[in-house]
Protein backbone atom coordinates (compact mmCIF):
# COMPACT_ATOMS: atom_id res chain seq x y z
CA UNK A 1 0.00 0.00 0.00
CA UNK A 2 1.50 3.41 -0.75
CA UNK A 3 1.82 5.67 1.52
CA UNK A 4 0.31 9.39 1.04
CA UNK A 5 2.40 12.39 1.30
CA UNK A 6 0.83 15.80 3.09
CA UNK A 7 -1.04 16.98 0.41
CA UNK A 8 -1.27 14.51 -2.08
CA UNK A 9 -3.41 11.29 -2.68
CA UNK A 10 -3.28 7.72 -2.31
CA UNK A 11 -2.33 5.89 -5.20
CA UNK A 12 -5.65 3.78 -5.33
CA UNK A 13 -7.84 6.25 -3.24
CA UNK A 14 -10.16 9.58 -4.69
CA UNK A 15 -7.84 12.20 -5.86
CA UNK A 16 -9.23 14.46 -3.68
CA UNK A 17 -7.08 17.66 -3.27
CA UNK A 18 -5.95 19.03 0.27
CA UNK A 19 -7.33 21.82 1.72
CA UNK A 20 -3.39 23.38 2.01
CA UNK A 21 -2.91 22.02 -1.29
CA UNK A 22 -6.30 24.16 -2.60
CA UNK A 23 -5.30 27.41 -1.29
CA UNK A 24 -1.81 26.98 -3.30
CA UNK A 25 -3.84 25.82 -6.08
CA UNK A 26 -6.51 29.35 -6.32
CA UNK A 27 -4.34 31.53 -4.49
CA UNK A 28 -3.20 33.25 -7.68
CA UNK A 29 -7.31 33.39 -9.21
CA UNK A 30 -8.81 36.52 -9.58
CA UNK A 31 -12.69 36.66 -10.76
CA UNK A 32 -13.08 39.15 -13.61
CA UNK A 33 -10.26 38.00 -15.47
CA UNK A 34 -12.16 35.69 -17.96
CA UNK A 35 -10.78 32.47 -15.94
CA UNK A 36 -13.59 29.94 -15.66
CA UNK A 37 -16.97 29.93 -17.05
CA UNK A 38 -18.28 32.92 -14.93
CA UNK A 39 -15.19 35.31 -15.42
CA UNK A 40 -17.68 38.10 -17.64
CA UNK A 41 -19.94 38.24 -14.73
CA UNK A 42 -18.24 40.83 -12.79
CA UNK A 43 -17.64 42.75 -15.73
CA UNK A 44 -21.66 42.75 -16.27
CA UNK A 45 -22.24 44.20 -12.74
CA UNK A 46 -19.89 46.89 -12.64
CA UNK A 47 -21.54 48.09 -15.94
CA UNK A 48 -24.62 47.75 -14.71
CA UNK A 49 -24.09 49.78 -11.51
CA UNK A 50 -22.44 52.46 -13.79
CA UNK A 51 -25.43 52.83 -15.34
CA UNK A 52 -28.00 52.42 -12.97
CA UNK A 53 -27.84 55.93 -11.45
CA UNK A 54 -28.20 57.09 -15.51
CA UNK A 55 -31.19 55.30 -15.87
CA UNK A 56 -32.92 56.28 -12.45
CA UNK A 57 -31.76 60.49 -14.14
CA UNK A 58 -32.92 59.75 -17.50
CA UNK A 59 -36.24 58.91 -16.54
CA UNK A 60 -37.02 62.29 -14.04
CA UNK A 61 -35.48 64.60 -17.37
CA UNK A 62 -37.75 62.53 -20.01
CA UNK A 63 -40.78 63.07 -17.78
CA UNK A 64 -39.50 66.59 -17.09
CA UNK A 65 -39.29 67.42 -21.13
CA UNK A 66 -42.26 65.89 -22.11
CA UNK A 67 -44.42 67.20 -19.62
CA UNK A 68 -42.59 71.11 -18.73
CA UNK A 69 -40.37 71.84 -21.33
CA UNK A 70 -41.81 70.46 -24.53
CA UNK A 71 -45.35 72.53 -24.08
CA UNK A 72 -43.12 75.30 -22.76
CA UNK A 73 -41.13 75.27 -26.37
CA UNK A 74 -44.69 74.62 -28.17
CA UNK A 75 -46.11 77.79 -26.07
CA UNK A 76 -43.47 79.77 -27.78
CA UNK A 77 -44.28 78.37 -31.30
CA UNK A 78 -47.74 79.38 -31.08
CA UNK A 79 -46.88 82.66 -29.54
CA UNK A 80 -45.69 83.72 -33.37
CA UNK A 81 -49.22 82.37 -34.96
CA UNK A 82 -52.50 83.00 -35.27
CA UNK A 83 -53.61 79.39 -34.47
CA UNK A 84 -57.65 79.31 -33.18
CA UNK A 85 -56.82 76.19 -31.49
CA UNK A 86 -59.24 74.49 -33.89
CA UNK A 87 -57.55 74.63 -37.58
CA UNK A 88 -54.75 72.61 -38.44
CA UNK A 89 -53.29 75.50 -40.53
CA UNK A 90 -50.86 78.01 -38.04
CA UNK A 91 -50.09 81.02 -39.82
CA UNK A 92 -46.93 82.73 -38.91
CA UNK A 93 -47.25 86.79 -37.98
CA UNK A 94 -44.39 87.10 -36.39
CA UNK A 95 -44.24 89.45 -33.57
CA UNK A 96 -47.67 90.84 -33.94
CA UNK A 97 -48.74 88.94 -30.88
CA UNK A 98 -46.67 90.70 -28.54
CA UNK A 99 -46.93 93.70 -29.86
CA UNK A 100 -50.33 94.03 -29.58
CA UNK A 101 -50.10 92.64 -25.76
CA UNK A 102 -48.28 95.80 -24.75
CA UNK A 103 -50.08 98.42 -27.09
CA UNK A 104 -54.25 96.93 -26.43
CA UNK A 105 -55.06 98.31 -23.11
CA UNK A 106 -57.91 95.82 -22.77
CA UNK A 107 -55.11 93.37 -22.13
CA UNK A 108 -51.93 95.16 -20.17
CA UNK A 109 -54.35 97.17 -18.08
CA UNK A 110 -55.42 93.91 -16.48
CA UNK A 111 -52.19 94.04 -14.29
CA UNK A 112 -53.17 96.43 -12.21
CA UNK A 113 -55.52 94.36 -10.69
CA UNK A 114 -52.82 92.01 -9.62
CA UNK A 115 -52.08 95.43 -7.20
CA UNK A 116 -54.26 94.30 -4.72
CA UNK A 117 -53.20 90.68 -4.46
CA UNK A 118 -49.77 91.62 -3.89
CA UNK A 119 -50.82 94.78 -1.39
CA UNK A 120 -52.61 91.72 0.61
CA UNK A 121 -49.31 89.78 0.98
CA UNK A 122 -47.61 92.66 3.19
CA UNK A 123 -50.52 91.34 5.40
CA UNK A 124 -50.35 88.16 4.52
CA UNK A 125 -46.76 88.21 5.57
CA UNK A 126 -47.04 90.25 8.40
CA UNK A 127 -49.72 87.66 10.32
CA UNK A 128 -48.00 85.13 9.99
CA UNK A 129 -44.57 86.40 10.87
CA UNK A 130 -46.40 87.59 14.29
CA UNK A 131 -48.24 84.14 15.29
CA UNK A 132 -44.94 82.34 13.95
CA UNK A 133 -43.02 83.94 16.60
CA UNK A 134 -45.26 84.10 19.37
CA UNK A 135 -46.04 80.02 18.88
CA UNK A 136 -42.22 79.77 18.75
CA UNK A 137 -42.14 80.56 22.21
CA UNK A 138 -43.19 78.25 24.99
CA UNK A 139 -47.31 78.69 24.89
CA UNK A 140 -50.26 77.50 26.19
CA UNK A 141 -52.36 75.31 23.72
CA UNK A 142 -49.52 76.32 20.80
CA UNK A 143 -49.76 72.86 18.64
CA UNK A 144 -53.42 73.80 18.51
CA UNK A 145 -53.43 77.02 17.80
CA UNK A 146 -50.32 75.87 14.87
CA UNK A 147 -53.01 73.75 13.43
CA UNK A 148 -55.81 76.29 13.33
CA UNK A 149 -53.55 78.41 11.26
CA UNK A 150 -51.84 75.77 8.73
CA UNK A 151 -55.48 74.46 8.05
CA UNK A 152 -56.55 76.57 5.60
CA UNK A 153 -53.70 75.76 3.48
CA UNK A 154 -54.72 72.35 3.17
CA UNK A 155 -58.22 72.86 1.96
CA UNK A 156 -59.09 73.19 -1.64
CA UNK A 157 -59.25 76.02 -3.32
CA UNK A 158 -62.61 75.81 -5.07
CA UNK A 159 -64.08 74.30 -1.91
CA UNK A 160 -62.65 78.22 -0.60
CA UNK A 161 -64.32 79.72 -3.05
CA UNK A 162 -67.44 78.67 -2.75
CA UNK A 163 -67.37 78.99 0.56
CA UNK A 164 -66.60 82.90 0.49
CA UNK A 165 -68.87 83.27 -1.73
CA UNK A 166 -71.48 82.30 0.18
CA UNK A 167 -70.07 84.45 2.93
CA UNK A 168 -69.92 87.56 0.68
CA UNK A 169 -73.05 87.14 -1.26
CA UNK A 170 -75.85 89.77 -0.01
CA UNK A 171 -77.86 88.57 3.00
CA UNK A 172 -74.78 86.12 3.62
CA UNK A 173 -73.05 85.05 6.51
CA UNK A 174 -70.90 88.83 6.78
CA UNK A 175 -74.30 90.55 6.31
CA UNK A 176 -75.87 88.67 9.01
CA UNK A 177 -73.03 89.66 11.41
CA UNK A 178 -73.02 92.98 10.56
CA UNK A 179 -76.47 92.94 11.15
CA UNK A 180 -75.91 92.18 14.61
CA UNK A 181 -73.80 95.61 15.25
CA UNK A 182 -76.06 97.80 13.84
CA UNK A 183 -75.10 97.64 10.44
CA UNK A 184 -78.43 97.70 8.40
CA UNK A 185 -77.37 98.75 4.71
CA UNK A 186 -74.00 96.73 4.08
CA UNK A 187 -71.91 97.10 0.70
CA UNK A 188 -71.62 94.70 -2.23
CA UNK A 189 -68.81 92.87 -1.29
CA UNK A 190 -68.97 91.12 -5.23
CA UNK A 191 -71.21 93.28 -7.00
CA UNK A 192 -69.11 96.57 -6.50
CA UNK A 193 -66.11 97.10 -8.51
CA UNK A 194 -64.67 99.32 -5.75
CA UNK A 195 -64.70 96.55 -3.39
CA UNK A 196 -64.99 93.19 -5.43
CA UNK A 197 -61.08 93.17 -5.55
CA UNK A 198 -60.58 93.66 -1.89
CA UNK A 199 -62.75 91.13 -1.13
CA UNK A 200 -61.05 88.49 -3.14
CA UNK A 201 -57.77 89.73 -1.62
CA UNK A 202 -59.18 89.38 1.45
CA UNK A 203 -60.20 85.52 0.70
CA UNK A 204 -56.24 85.20 -0.83
CA UNK A 205 -54.81 86.37 2.71
CA UNK A 206 -57.18 83.72 4.49
CA UNK A 207 -56.29 80.97 2.78
CA UNK A 208 -51.71 81.22 1.53
CA UNK A 209 -51.27 82.82 5.24
CA UNK A 210 -50.50 79.60 7.06
CA UNK A 211 -47.66 78.55 4.06
CA UNK A 212 -46.14 81.28 5.29
CA UNK A 213 -46.52 80.73 8.43
CA UNK A 214 -44.97 77.18 8.51
CA UNK A 215 -41.81 78.68 6.54
CA UNK A 216 -41.29 81.45 9.31
CA UNK A 217 -42.21 78.71 12.20
CA UNK A 218 -39.46 76.07 10.88
CA UNK A 219 -36.63 78.77 10.45
CA UNK A 220 -37.50 80.37 13.60
CA UNK A 221 -37.18 76.83 15.39
CA UNK A 222 -33.61 76.38 13.80
CA UNK A 223 -32.27 79.49 15.57
CA UNK A 224 -30.20 78.15 18.52
CA UNK A 225 -31.59 78.14 21.56
CA UNK A 226 -28.68 79.60 23.56
CA UNK A 227 -29.28 82.80 22.00
CA UNK A 228 -32.40 82.98 23.48
CA UNK A 229 -30.98 82.45 26.74
CA UNK A 230 -28.37 84.68 26.82
CA UNK A 231 -30.54 87.41 25.37
CA UNK A 232 -32.63 86.51 28.35
CA UNK A 233 -29.76 87.29 30.96
CA UNK A 234 -28.63 90.21 29.47
CA UNK A 235 -32.64 91.58 30.27
CA UNK A 236 -33.67 91.63 26.43
CA UNK A 237 -37.43 91.63 25.75
CA UNK A 238 -39.16 89.63 23.34
CA UNK A 239 -39.98 92.64 21.27
CA UNK A 240 -35.64 93.11 21.60
CA UNK A 241 -35.55 89.40 20.51
CA UNK A 242 -37.54 89.51 18.14
CA UNK A 243 -35.17 91.96 16.10
CA UNK A 244 -31.67 91.22 17.65
CA UNK A 245 -32.63 87.58 16.79
CA UNK A 246 -35.28 86.32 15.22
CA UNK A 247 -35.59 88.93 12.11
CA UNK A 248 -32.02 88.31 11.31
CA UNK A 249 -32.00 84.67 11.45
CA UNK A 250 -35.21 84.22 8.72
CA UNK A 251 -34.13 86.98 6.63
CA UNK A 252 -33.27 84.57 3.96
CA UNK A 253 -37.02 82.85 4.43
CA UNK A 254 -38.78 86.69 4.15
CA UNK A 255 -36.52 87.21 1.19
CA UNK A 256 -38.22 83.42 -0.31
CA UNK A 257 -41.36 84.61 1.02
CA UNK A 258 -41.59 87.57 -0.71
CA UNK A 259 -40.60 85.96 -4.70
CA UNK A 260 -43.60 83.74 -4.02
CA UNK A 261 -45.71 86.17 -3.11
CA UNK A 262 -45.02 88.61 -6.57
CA UNK A 263 -45.09 85.20 -8.74
CA UNK A 264 -48.74 84.29 -6.49
CA UNK A 265 -49.87 88.00 -7.36
CA UNK A 266 -49.09 88.05 -10.90
CA UNK A 267 -50.31 84.64 -11.30
CA UNK A 268 -54.23 84.55 -9.30
CA UNK A 269 -56.63 82.56 -11.11
CA UNK A 270 -58.60 80.41 -8.62
CA UNK A 271 -60.03 82.27 -6.49
CA UNK A 272 -61.94 85.15 -8.76
CA UNK A 273 -62.26 82.42 -11.22
CA UNK A 274 -64.34 80.66 -8.74
CA UNK A 275 -65.90 83.03 -7.17
CA UNK A 276 -66.86 86.02 -10.12
CA UNK A 277 -65.33 84.51 -12.63
CA UNK A 278 -63.69 87.71 -13.77
CA UNK A 279 -66.51 90.19 -13.65
CA UNK A 280 -66.88 93.37 -12.15
CA UNK A 281 -63.59 94.15 -13.06
CA UNK A 282 -62.14 91.37 -11.22
CA UNK A 283 -60.69 89.26 -13.96
CA UNK A 284 -56.71 89.04 -13.56
CA UNK A 285 -54.13 88.29 -16.61
CA UNK A 286 -54.61 84.35 -15.75
CA UNK A 287 -58.23 84.45 -16.77
CA UNK A 288 -58.24 86.89 -19.55
CA UNK A 289 -54.98 84.71 -20.69
CA UNK A 290 -57.81 81.70 -20.75
CA UNK A 291 -60.68 83.51 -22.21
CA UNK A 292 -58.45 84.38 -25.06
CA UNK A 293 -57.32 81.17 -25.92
CA UNK A 294 -61.12 79.32 -25.36
CA UNK A 295 -63.79 82.14 -25.17
CA UNK A 296 -62.16 84.20 -28.38
CA UNK A 297 -60.50 81.47 -29.64
CA UNK A 298 -57.01 83.20 -30.43
CA UNK A 299 -54.71 80.87 -28.80
CA UNK A 300 -51.53 82.24 -30.67
CA UNK A 301 -52.19 85.92 -28.71
CA UNK A 302 -52.98 83.58 -25.06
CA UNK A 303 -50.04 82.10 -26.06
CA UNK A 304 -47.99 85.58 -26.22
CA UNK A 305 -49.52 86.59 -23.21
CA UNK A 306 -48.66 83.63 -21.34
CA UNK A 307 -45.07 84.06 -22.15
CA UNK A 308 -45.08 87.66 -21.16
CA UNK A 309 -46.02 86.94 -17.99
CA UNK A 310 -43.38 84.38 -17.60
CA UNK A 311 -40.86 86.74 -18.46
CA UNK A 312 -42.26 89.35 -16.39
CA UNK A 313 -42.11 87.07 -13.56
CA UNK A 314 -38.58 86.15 -14.03
CA UNK A 315 -37.73 89.75 -14.36
CA UNK A 316 -38.99 90.88 -11.12
CA UNK A 317 -37.40 87.44 -9.19
CA UNK A 318 -33.90 89.01 -10.54
CA UNK A 319 -34.57 92.57 -9.88
CA UNK A 320 -35.37 91.50 -6.15
CA UNK A 321 -32.48 88.79 -6.27
CA UNK A 322 -30.18 91.90 -7.03
CA UNK A 323 -31.87 94.54 -4.71
CA UNK A 324 -31.94 92.08 -1.40
CA UNK A 325 -29.28 89.57 -1.86
CA UNK A 326 -28.63 86.51 -0.26
CA UNK A 327 -26.79 87.80 3.06
CA UNK A 328 -24.64 84.98 4.67
CA UNK A 329 -26.55 85.36 8.50
CA UNK A 330 -24.32 83.64 11.30
CA UNK A 331 -26.01 83.99 14.83
CA UNK A 332 -23.33 81.89 16.77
Amino acid sequence: MAIATPGTAPADGPAELSVALRSRRFRGFRRGTGDGPHGDAPTGRKRLRWLTPWLFLAVGVGLLLLFTYWPAANLVYYSFTDWDGIDLTKNFIGLDNYVRVFTDPSIFNVFFVSLYYFAATFAQMAIALYFAAILSFSTRFSNLFRGVIFFPYLINGVAIGFVFLYLFQPGGTLDTVLAWFGVADPPQWLGDPNLVNWSLAGTSVWRYTGLNFVLFLGAIQSIPSDLYEAAELDGASRWQQFWAIIFPGIRRVIGLSFILAISGALSVFEIPFIMTGGANGSATFVIQTLQTAFSYRNVGLASAMAVVLLLIVLVVTWIQRKVFPDEKVDLT
